[in-house]
C-alpha cells in the first residue's frame, strides 16, 4: 500500500504497481508522472466516481482496480487505453456499461456486485476475453453478440434476474467454469437441493476456538462439540465473486457423502445472528492444496510451485477421485462451477478431496441442457488433468493423454461425461499398479 504523500513527494517514480486507498474523491494528477512505468493501478477502497478523460496518457497501463468506490457508469475512457487487459470495478453502483468502455485487449472484466441491467452488444468484439465476473447484478439476459467471445473460459452470472440460459452460451468452445445459481430459472431445483436431509446441531453445543481460515463466503473455526473437535464454517451472507452463500450452502447439503468430497456433518439452525453455519470434520494435517489460484498473468489457470511433481500413481489417484466426485455431483443435478486444483486438497498417497462450492449451480438431470452443462465441466477437468500430467515423474500412457484431449474437445457434445471418465481412469489406475515401473 502506498500513500498520497509518497506520490506527491515523487518517492514512487519508476514503480510498476501503485496502490492507493486513502479516501480519494478525485483522481490524483500526480499519477500521470508515473506514465513511463506504471502497469498496475489499484484505487480500490476510495470514494471515486470518475476517471480523468486523458487516462490513456498512462500508456503502459495493463490492469486497473477500482472496486469499492462510487462509480455509477463504467468509465468510457477505459476503452481508449491501448494496453488495458484487466478491469476490476466490483462493489460500486454501476448501472450502465457502454460499449465504448471496453478496450480492445480486454481479457478479464470484474463487475461483481453492481446494478447492471444489461451488457452492451459490443462485448462481442472482445475476442480475447477469458474471464467475465458479473455475479450480483440485475441482468435479465446476455447479448447474443457474446457468442463471438470464443475464448471465454470463466463466467460468473449468479445472483442476477435471468429467466433462462441462452443456448449459444453452452456452445462456447472454451467455457469451463460457469456459475449461475440464484437466478429465477434455476430457483426450483436449487430449493430442492437445499431441502436435502441433514443433521441439525444446536449452536449452544459448540465452543469456538481458533480461526482456521477465511474464504470469500465465510470464516472457518476450530470448535469443540461435546468430546469431538470439528470445523465450523460461518457464512458471511453477502454476495461473493462467485455467487450467493445460500447457493453454496444448498450445494454442500445436496452433494451427499463421497470419499473425495469434503464431508458435511450437519448444519446449525439457530446461530445467534441468523447466519448459515455448516459443521465439518477437521481435515488431517497431511492434506494440502493441490495448487494455487490463478494469478494476474495466468488469468484462468492455476499456479503450481516450481518443481512440483507427482508420481503417475498419485496423479491417477487424484484424477480418479475428482472425476468420481464430479460424477456424483452431476447425478444429483449439481455443477461444481469451480473445478480447479486450488479447490482440491490432497495428501502424499494421492487421496483427494474436492471442496469450495461457492460457484456451484443446479440443473435438472436428464435434460439436453444438463448434458451440455456436464460437458462444460468436463473441460475444466481436462485443464486439471493436463496440469497433473505435465508434472508426472514418468512418461504418461497414450490412453491417458487421449482422455485428456477428449475432455478438451472443441465440440462439447463429443466430450466424454464423468461416468465414462471415472471408468477409464479406474482401468488406467489398475494398469499402473500392475506395471509400476
Amino acid at each position: 500500500m502506498h500513500t498520497l504523500e509518497q506520490l506527491r513527494a515523487g518517492e514512487l517514480r519508476g514503480v510498476q504497481r501503485l496502490q492507493l486507498a486513502c479516501g480519494l474523491t478525485e483522481f490524483p494528477d500526480e499519477i500521470f508522472e508515473l506514465a513511463d512505468t506504471l502497469e498496475i493501478l489499484d484505487l480500490s477502497g476510495n470514494a471515486l466516481s470518475a476517471l480523468p478523460a486523458d487516462l490513456a496518457r498512462l500508456s503502459r497501463l495493463r490492469i486497473i482496480f477500482c472496486s469499492d468506490n462510487q462509480f455509477t457508469d463504467l468509465p468510457e475512457v477505459l476503452g481508449s487505453c491501448a494496453e488495458l487487459s484487466m478491469i476490476g470495478f466490483k462493489a460500486n453502483r454501476i448501472a450502465r456499461v457502454s460499449g465504448a468502455a471496453l478496450p480492445a485487449k480486454l481479457r478479464w472484466l470484474v463487475l461483481t456486485d453492481n446494478l447492471i441491467p444489461e451488457l452492451p452488444p459490443q462485448i462481442g468484439n472482445c475476442r480475447q476475453l477469458q474471464k467475465l465476473m458479473l455475479a450480483g447484478n440485475k441482468l435479465k439476459s446476455l447479448p447474443a453478440e457474446m457468442a463471438a467471445c470464443i475464448n471465454l473460459e470463466l463466467l460468473r452470472i449468479a445472483a442476477n434476474e435471468m429467466a433462462s440460459l441462452p443456448a449459444w452460451l453452452l456452445e462456447l468452445p472454451r467455457l469451463s467454469w460457469l456459475a449461475y445459481a440464484g437466478n429465477p430459472f434455476c430457483a426450483a431445483v436449487e430449493a430442492q437441493a437445499a431441502n436435502a436431509p441433514i443433521v441439525e446441531i444446536p449452536w449452544n453445543q459448540f465452543t469456538l476456538k481458533n480461526k482456521l481460515g477465511e474464504g470469500a463466503s465465510g470464516h472457518i473455526y476450530r470448535a469443540e462439540c461435546g468430546t469431538d473437535t470439528v470445523a465450523v464454517k460461518i457464512f458471511k451472507g453477502a454476495v461473493t465473486s462467485d455467487g450467493l452463500p445460500d447457493s453454496e450452502m444448498a450445494a454442500c447439503i445436496g452433494a451427499g457423502a463421497h470419499a473425495s468430497l469434503l464431508p458435511v456433518l450437519g448444519k446449525v439452525p439457530d446461530h445467534p445472528q441468523g447466519a448459515h453455519v455448516l459443521v465439518m470434520p477437521l481435515i488431517p494435517p497431511d492434506f494440502a492444496n493441490l495448487a494455487g489460484p490463478p494469478s494476474l498473468a495466468s488469468c484462468t489457470r492455476d499456479t503450481y510451485p516450481d518443481g512440483k511433481r507427482f508420481t503417475l500413481g498419485a496423479a491417477l489417484a487424484i484424477a480418479h477421485g475428482i472425476a468420481s466426485s464430479a460424477r456424483q455431483l452431476h447425478a444429483r443435478g449439481i455443477m461444481h462451477g469451480d473445478l480447479y486444483g486450488h479447490n482440491v486438497l490432497h495428501c502424499n498417497t494421492g487421496r483427494a478431496l474436492l471442496g469450495d462450492f461457492g460457484a456451484a449451480s443446479f440443473f435438472e438431470p436428464g435434460t439436453p441442457q444438463a448434458r451440455a452443462l456436464q460437458a462444460l465441466e468436463v473441460r475444466a477437468f481436462g485443464c486439471l488433468l493436463e496440469e497433473l500430467l505435465e508434472r508426472c515423474d514418468r512418461p504418461v500412457p497414450a490412453e491417458l493423454s487421449a482422455l485428456q484431449a477428449a475432455c478438451w474437445h472443441a465440440d462439447a457434445a463429443a466430450r466424454p461425461l464423468f461416468d465414462d471418465i471415472e471408468r477409464r481412469l479406474s482401468g488406467l489406475r489398475q494398469a499402473a499398479l500392475d506395471n509400476p515401473f
